[in-house]
């Protein structure tokens, strides 16, 4: 019923579509997926723009910038000093924005818009309105956020957690103003937009599958978009529970947070709450949040991997497996990020086991991408460098990542920059190089056309270098027990003149790779975006690859993806290098031989 819907739409679409209806409210998943794709960019620059003014006081601070003046103004940088309330809020906006807007809806927004109706064989999305409704719910919430970086009062200035009481007391901070109320809306506005995304890509992938597409011949992209979207609406509600009752402690007198607090001198009326109880319900989505942003990065480079090393991907079937343990394993593992709220030492040693186990999974998949690799034909695409970069950067996240699953060594490093340099690792680093991954292999489905592969080696060449130049020096600013978030830390001298010193000159060497790294992005850029208009045209099959999006008679199929019928699946999706095949790729339309054993 569901295939044949689809096929009603497609004959129904075959008019002459406006400029508005094909470019701006389209219900086109590729144009969708291509407007998350661009409003990711814009965010990210934004978010990178943040860091670097907030890097730029860490590293000198208390030193004049005309940088930070002319953005800022005099009201935030006065005499080109930052502001302390402001280097708050720019750590609270680069967060939000960079983990929510970028690696969430920037990540999963794009590729599972492109992809999924294209690797399954379908038409387009179950429903193209709800997914119209979901980028343009994504658009409203990103804009409500650059918003609040502009009121009088300064934007949320509680870290991108939003902790109270901080976030809860308007007088509190400038920033709880004005600024925390646009966050909180912008936030739930974002998760409605995720959860009928998700439902939409669950539908999809469940009912519109193309005749022969079992699960067990899915590619490996497709079950990580699936396992992330059933990850996003069983945790995404909980993170909106979360914000409803903060805002209810805000606007309505309410104490679901709050207790016995005195500020200003003044005793508040509020009792019974607890803060805790927001550190509970935050990170029972934070923790997933993680896997929501890694898992479509980890299924966007399986599928490179085995396409450019000319190997089907090693252990398929451990791979799903590692895939649906990590979902699952995600939700039992959230207090690790509480060791030092006062849990007891018990609950807190079970939290421990839960987050060691989830090594395992992740020991799987990192196990079997360099077992892929291992003797393979390899082809460096800039594509496939970015896919190795994120086995190299899960690998070295993951290290420090045992360290904090353990409660006695977390507590000595617990909210230092340790913990920061250990998640810009495995999740920032790591999905960032996913979606680059993405963007160099699938650019020509997407636009027609090809990148330049030299301005994408300088690319991944300056990330690469750059990525683990500012967060590896990090690490040792944590051990050196710099607390995260504050915004001079030269007061150590006081303490250990030596230790403050090394902190100071790593900060220094840190902010200078952050800005390397920034600059090197513009090698993107341009590539990008020359390459959508003056770009070569692409080959059908520029990858020689097996999967369904590479079958489409045209490099950039219109609405309907395929003209005529649906095309049948007959084998998996990793027959590369198949003894006795004359070519080194066997597209997953090909029938079976006679005597041909499928994988």
């Amino acid at each position: 019923m569901a295939a044949a819907a689809q096929e009603a739409i497609h004959e129904h679409d075959h008019h002459e579509e406006s400029f508005v209806s094909k470019y701006i409210f389209s219900y086109d998943h590729k144009m969708i997926g291509k407007q998350f794709l661009l409003t990711a960019i814009f965010m990210g620059v934004v978010g990178m723009m943040l860091s670097i003014f907030f890097r730029i006081q860490l590293a000198w601070p208390g030193e004049s910038s005309d940088l930070l003046n002319m953005f800022l103004g005099e009201r935030w940088a006065p005499d080109g000093i930052l502001n302390q309330d402001m280097y708050l809020g720019l750590v609270t906006i680069h967060g939000t924005i960079m983990v929510f807007f970028v690696l969430t809806g920037g990540l999963s927004g794009t590729f599972s818009n492109v992809l999924i109706p294209l690797q399954i064989g379908a038409r387009d999305m179950a429903s193209g309105f709800i997914n119209m409704m979901s980028y343009w719910l994504f658009n409203v919430s990103s804009i409500i956020m650059l918003i609040s970086l502009f009121v009088e009062s300064g934007p949320a200035m509680s870290g991108w957690t939003v902790y109270p009481p901080l976030s809860a007391l308007p007088q509190a901070v400038s920033g709880s103003g004005l600024g925390m109320t646009l966050w909180l809306l912008s936030l739930t506005i974002f998760i409605a937009s995720s959860l009928i995304g998700s439902l939409n890509y669950i539908s999809t992938v469940i009912n519109l599958r193309t005749k022969g597409m079992k699960m067990t011949r899915l590619p490996l992209t497709i079950w990580a978009f699936l396992i992330t979207a059933i990850v996003g609406v069983l945790s995404f509600p909980v993170l909106l529970s979360a914000a409803l009752l903060l805002f209810m402690d805000r606007t309505m007198g309410t104490s679901f947070y709050l207790s016995e607090i005195i500020i200003g001198g003044e005793m508040l009326d509020n009792v019974g709450g607890s803060p805790i109880l927001y550190q509970h319900l935050f990170w029972f989505l934070g923790h997933p949040e993680v896997y929501i942003v890694l898992l479509p990065a980890l299924g966007i480079s399986s599928e490179i991997i085995s396409t450019n090393s000319r190997k089907p991907i090693f252990g398929y079937r451990a791979m799903i497996g590692s895939i649906l343990a990590i979902g699952f394993l995600s939700f039992i593992v959230w207090a690790h990020h509480m060791f030092v709220s006062g849990m007891d030492p018990f609950l807190g040693s079970v939290f421990v086991f839960t987050t060691l186990l989830i090594a395992i999974p992740s020991a799987v998949k990192v196990f079997n991408y360099l077992t892929t690799l291992w003797r393979g034909s390899i082809i460096f695409t800039p594509a496939m460098l970015f896919a190795v970069g994120l086995v190299s950067t899960f690998i070295s996240g993951g290290v420090t990542g045992i360290i904090l699953a353990d409660s006695a060594l977390d507590i000595q490093v617990h909210d230092t920059y340790f913990v920061v340099a250990h998640f810009h690792v495995v999740m920032g680093l790591s999905a960032i190089f996913g979606m680059f991954a993405g963007v160099y292999h699938w650019f020509p489905k997407m636009y027609g056309r090809m990148m330049n592969n030299r301005l994408g080696y300088a690319h991944f060449w300056t990330t690469i270098v750059s990525g683990y130049g500012v967060f590896l020096p990090m690490h040792f600013v944590g051990l050196g027990g710099t607390p995260r978030r504050y915004y001079d830390n030269s007061v150590f001298d006081t303490f250990n003149p030596t230790a403050g010193e090394m902190v100071l000159d790593l900060n220094i060497i840190i902010t200078v790779f952050a800005i390397i790294g920034a600059f090197g992005q513009l090698f993107f850029f341009f590539n990008f975006f020359y390459s959508i208009f003056r770009g070569p045209k692409a080959p059908l099959n520029p990858w020689k690859s097996n999967t369904l999006e590479w079958t489409t008679p045209t490099a950039m199929p219109g609405h309907g993806n395929w003209p005529g019928e649906l095309p049948v699946v007959e084998r998996w999706p990793y027959d590369y290098s198949k003894p006795g095949a004359e070519d080194d790729f066997i597209p997953q339309t090909v029938p079976l031989k006679p005597g041909e054993e499928e994988h």
